[in-house]
């Protein structure tokens, strides 16, 4: 990425305002789900914002980490607390790698005619 996470949300936030004015409905729900997810309920809003960096980072958004370690900063996360995020996300970004290979290999030993493999 060469731009400044800066630069990255402004634009991000002009682009998505061309798409709220363009498909209202859908984005308005969105918002809604984003108010309803994010309230504080047994979680925090900064256990939420982290729990969302770690998704952003499995899922390689970077509009999404921009916005949400925004969002964690605002919400009081300091550096080492999404640096241990960012660790279970890398170490979960492993474990599931190491899973699927595993069930990859069960499917094939399931799935070929015997005697292969």
């Amino acid at each position: 990425m060469s731009q400044s996470y800066p630069e990255l949300i402004d634009d991000l936030n002009a682009a998505i305002g061309r798409l709220r004015a363009g498909a209202p409905g859908p984005m308005k729900a969105f918002g809604s789900l984003a108010r309803e997810a994010l309230a504080p309920g047994q979680l925090d809003v900064k256990t939420k914002e982290l729990l969302a960096i770690g998704i952003a980072i499995a899922t390689r958004c970077d509009g999404c980490i921009g916005f949400h370690v925004k969002a964690a900063i605002r919400a009081g996360a300091s550096r080492e607390e999404v640096l241990e995020t960012v660790s279970m996300a890398i170490y979960m970004g492993a474990g599931p790698s190491m899973i699927y290979a595993a069930e990859t290999l069960r499917a094939f030993d399931e799935l070929a005619p015997s005697g292969e493999g």
